[in-house]
């Protein structure tokens, strides 16, 4: 007895031991799990925070940079104008100089008709634009079958989302036939393509072309397979509102004699960067004015790919001369808007525009992108004229052929006009420096005021300004787009689209 009393707490000890390990074995991981998920938690809200703070400082930044751009372009032109005001006498010397010459004075009489002519032009469009009212949507059951073809290359997620968009449209989905068409992209957008497939099963048929042949034949296979009685191209990188497409396609059902139909193209991605921002006051002004009036006279020149309807008819009229359409010897790879839009008004039928069928788009946010996209409609503008050269004096439609020749002679002036005043301008810049960048601020304020003040009366002034600086950008920037595009008018490519290396 005595020796089982010898240590009467070391039982007692060990055990206790024995429970505060087992106590320290349940509470440490728990403890631990706990540490984890509240660093977690926390090391996620302070990223988040890092990153709204830095979007934040991005887009305080642009703002800044935007604020001292359109600053800056006020004090130019404001300037220009003082300085042309104290530069009058110099005018009128030059002018008399140049009047003492016989090139100088026959320069002189070109200009003056050129200018009287392009003002009478331009009053004819604003008139045109004032009689214009877009097609109201017809009932479910008068619209027309639709296959709605996007064609896509390198366009990631993007690609995605139109899907959405379109799949989203107030549209009879019976009536729908929706296709998307991975051109060989070098990047994810078949995975994205794959997923919207996912997402809205039958109501998608997704095909992959085994290498990139370019987005004509893109659109080929589109038009072949398509069942639709009217085919809807829809750009990759662009969003349709839900009334979009019934508003696009019922001038078919209206207008027995439509052939095609241009939508009403904005930009998307005109949240911070400026050249967005300045190309969404043009696309205004190029879309809801000049296509205005150009559909008044049944002959909008160009339905654009970001969203555009042809007659199933009309296309297929034209479809094996589209495809396989060549200039100076080579096959065409650019410019296939234009190219069907020329080919369905040959055939007499018209082209409307539908200024209430609104498209979303990316454009480019650097400089290299927006010159090389301008390069490439420069190119198929210059290409296109040439080919509807060709018909456009013909008896080619029933109804008035004025619009479309008229069209066609102005389109043609600019670019016969664009070496001789290319020359000019030169001329101008070597001899009397000053004067020409005087009178050439002066006259983009001018000119630019039209533009800025259409847009402020449709959308809104602090966006309109931009029209400056775009006229500014342009002007110096990209002056030698046109130039540049009427010598390299042969050339292929897309040039845009490219995955950086």
């Amino acid at each position: 007895m005595e020796s089982r009393n010898r240590y009467p707490n070391e039982s007692s000890t060990t055990k206790r031991n024995e429970q505060e390990q087992s106590l320290f074995s349940f509470v440490v991981p728990i403890y631990t799990k706990s540490m984890h998920r509240i660093v977690a938690q926390k090391g996620t809200e302070i990223k988040d925070f890092i990153q709204r703070k830095s979007r934040f400082s991005n887009v305080s930044k642009h703002r800044l940079i935007n604020g001292v751009v359109l600053a800056g372009t006020f004090f130019i032109l404001a300037g220009s104008a003082l300085g042309a005001y104290h530069l009058q006498p110099h005018f009128e010397q030059f002018n008399i100089d140049r009047m003492g010459t016989a090139f100088g004075m026959f320069f002189l009489i070109l200009s003056l008709v050129l200018l009287f002519y392009k003002l009478g032009f331009s009053l004819y469009q604003v008139y045109l634009y004032l009689r214009y009212k877009p097609i109201q949507s017809v009932s479910d059951e008068e619209l027309p079958t639709c296959t709605i073809i996007v064609p896509a290359y390198n366009e990631g997620k993007l690609v995605w989302e139109t899907l959405k968009s379109i799949a989203n449209s107030d549209y009879p989905q019976e009536k729908l036939q929706l296709l998307a068409i991975d051109d060989g992209s070098k990047d994810d957008t078949w995975y994205w393509i794959q997923q919207a497939k996912n997402e809205l099963g039958d109501r998608l048929t997704i095909f992959k072309q085994p290498e990139n042949k370019g987005k004509r034949h893109a659109l080929y296979k589109g038009f072949t397979i398509g069942t639709g009685d009217v085919f809807v191209t829809i750009d990759s990188d662009s969003i349709v509102k839900k009334d979009t497409l019934r508003n696009l396609v019922s001038p078919f059902v209206t207008q027995e004699n439509c052939g095609a139909v241009a939508g009403n193209v904005r930009v998307l991605n005109n949240q911070k960067a400026m050249l967005p921002k300045m190309l969404n006051v043009s696309f205004v002004m190029s879309f809801e004015f000049v296509r205005s009036a150009e559909s008044m006279l049944g002959s909008v020149l160009s339905t654009p790919g970001a969203l555009a309807a042809y007659k199933r008819e009309a296309v297929f009229n034209c479809l094996e001369e589209w495809i396989n359409q060549t200039f100076m010897g080579q096959p065409s790879d650019i410019g296939e808007d234009r190219a069907m839009t020329n080919m369905i008004l040959k055939q007499g039928y018209e082209v409307l525009f539908q200024r209430n069928a609104h498209v979303l788009t990316n454009v480019p946010e650097q400089y290299k992108g927006l010159y090389k996209m301008f390069i490439r409609w420069g190119r198929s503008n210059v290409r296109e004229n040439i080919m509807m050269a060709k018909y456009v004096f013909t008896n080619f439609r029933t109804e008035s052929k004025f619009g479309a020749r008229l069209l066609f002679f102005n389109q043609s002036l600019n670019i016969i006009m664009t070496y001789p005043f290319l020359i000019f301008m030169l001329f101008f810049i070597i001899t009397h420096p000053v004067l020409f960048l005087s009178s050439t601020l002066v006259s983009i304020f001018v000119l630019s005021s039209f533009p800025m003040l259409f847009y402020a009366k449709r959308y809104n002034f602090s966006e309109s300004v931009w029209a400056y600086t775009y006229s500014v950008l342009y002007t110096f920037g990209l002056f030698w787009i046109t130039p540049y595009a009427i010598a390299t008018a042969g050339k292929r490519g897309w040039l845009t689209r490219e995955i950086s290396a």
